[in-house]
């Protein structure tokens, strides 16, 4: 990316057919604002958590200013299964890992 800009969250608004998640970009002089939407059916097949939203939507923008060098053509945007999928297995536990293992004890 080009130059130095401020990415931030400024909120949500929910339709009947989905989440729409508004960003503000700073920098390189100029200042926009960017949509990011997520479909309700995503929330309730629990593909998406309402927690995660904000970070997924912020994933996406962050790739596409970086693709278009800061300046993305659309300000618009629908965030994919695909996308929903990426994001939940990059941050699920990997095989074989245990959050609540036993601690191993020394022998004496």
């Amino acid at each position: 990316m080009s130059g130095s800009i401020l990415v931030q969250y400024v909120g949500f608004r929910t339709n009947t057919l989905s989440r729409e998640y508004t960003f503000n970009v700073r920098g390189d002089g100029e200042d926009r604002e960017f949509t990011l939407g997520i479909a309700n059916e995503a929330f309730v097949s629990h593909r998406a958590r309402y927690q995660d939203a904000p970070a997924i939507c912020a994933e996406r923008l962050q790739a596409e200013l970086a693709a278009h060098e800061n300046h993305p053509t659309e300000t618009k945007y629908v965030i994919t299964s695909a996308e929903l999928e990426t994001f939940r297995a990059a941050r699920s536990p990997k095989a074989g890992q245990k959050f609540w293992s036993r601690k191993p004890q020394d022998e004496y």
